[in-house]
């Protein structure tokens, strides 16, 4: 069974975008992606978590990163950072 995408992991994922300059976050993202996949695959076969990227959801391999304050939703910068998290996470759930 999948893990479920929480709110609480795309809003981690964003604030961990946008406390890093744009031409950094596309890069950033996929890190953490693939932190949180790697997560999933050492949980599954060992029952533990990964020591730097935790349990494998996107929330705890974000917080491996400095997270930006979080702002209102209306904040455009913080609005892109959103659309680029809920985006990413639908492509790593195909």
């Amino acid at each position: 069974m999948q893990q479920p995408v929480l709110w609480e992991d795309i809003r981690s994922l964003a604030r961990a975008l946008l406390a890093h300059p744009e031409p950094r976050r596309a890069a950033l993202c996929r890190q953490i992606l693939q932190g949180a996949a790697r997560a999933k695959r050492q949980a599954q076969a060992t029952g533990r978590c990964h020591p730097r990227w935790g349990d494998g959801s996107l929330d705890r391999a974000a917080r491996c990163y400095p997270l930006a304050p979080e702002p209102f939703p209306g904040d455009r910068d913080y609005a892109h950072c959103l659309r680029v998290a809920l985006a990413a996470a639908s492509r790593a759930r195909k």
